[in-house]
């Protein structure tokens, strides 16, 4: 029988926080995987989809990939598909920071993916 290998840990990336006007915490990655940015790269899967919705599923791949925790009224979510469930529940004006704030970091800390 053939032996197995050990995976090596996986480095976490560093994060940064980012807080709004309520205090809420956003954090993020600095960085992607090199797989992510091609994903991102890609576009939409198929020719039927519209703009807006390669947009927003654009917006969410990176809110999925960036995300590390999210700190909302003192409740912090880690989990994955809890902090995508949020951003999508989130109004209107949480969206729209959520989204600014992802573009600053992106300009700051992954420069190549926002050209």
């Amino acid at each position: 029988m053939a032996k197995r290998r050990k995976r090596r840990p996986r480095e976490k990336a560093p994060t940064v926080d980012y807080r709004d006007e309520e205090g809420n915490v956003l954090t993020l990655r600095e960085s992607l995987s090199a797989g992510t940015l091609r994903k991102l790269e890609a576009g939409p899967a198929t020719a039927a989809t519209s703009q807006d919705d390669a947009w927003r599923r654009r917006q969410e791949l990176l809110f999925e990939r960036l995300a590390v925790r999210w700190e909302i009224a003192d409740l912090p979510l880690e989990d994955q598909k809890m902090l995508l469930g949020r951003y999508r529940m989130a109004d209107h004006a949480t969206q729209e920071w959520v989204r600014r704030t992802i573009d600053e970091h992106i300009q700051r800390h992954i420069p190549a993916l926002g050209e």
